[in-house]
């Protein structure tokens, strides 16, 4: 039995849902959102409540997460931050590409997906969208371009992420 399953999804005002040969719409003031829903997995709204069930009790709890993640998604959004720290590391947004100039011998240009919305202010990098999926993964490509490395912590780095910064050489050498 899946706990998470088990949770109902309450519907918030101007967000509307209908299942349509087995696939799930979400609309909302922010945009709408499409579902595949499996066989075995049931949908029913009640009460302007949403409840998922599972005839054998498999995907349960994980559709009962992807609904939950649309019906967020189209009401408010999500957003993710990235920090770029190095010196002489800067990010810019131009027409529909990042630009990052990030150590490298040259600027490496991300083009910026047309349902996300990218923005840079101090060297932080936001990412926003309505699709936690897509947010999540171009968040994780932008910091896989330039890695926070662990003796001077320069990099990409999610804000508010911790990183363990080694001691060099010398540290760690005793007379």
């Amino acid at each position: 039995m899946s706990k998470i399953g088990r949770q109902l999804i309450e519907l918030p005002k101007g967000v509307k849902c209908e299942l349509k040969n087995n696939i799930f719409n979400v609309s909302g003031p922010k945009g709408s959102l499409a579902l595949n829903i499996p066989i075995n997995v049931e949908i029913e709204e009640r009460d302007n409540n949403i409840y998922v069930s599972s005839k054998n009790n498999v995907l349960w709890g994980t559709f009962r997460a992807l609904i939950s993640n649309l019906i967020i998604g189209v009401n408010s959004g999500f957003e993710k931050k990235l920090e770029v720290k190095g010196i002489g590391y800067k990010a810019k947004v131009e027409v529909a590409n990042l630009f990052l100039e990030v150590g490298f011998s040259h600027n490496v240009t991300v083009k910026i997906p047309e349902d996300l919305k990218v923005e840079v202010k101090d060297n932080i990098i936001t990412v926003s969208g309505i699709d936690k999926v897509r947010v999540g993964q171009f968040a994780a490509n932008i910091k896989k371009i330039r890695p926070t490395e662990p003796y001077k912590g320069k990099g990409i780095r999610y804000e508010g992420e911790y990183v363990k910064i080694k001691p060099g050489k010398k540290a760690g050498v005793s007379a």
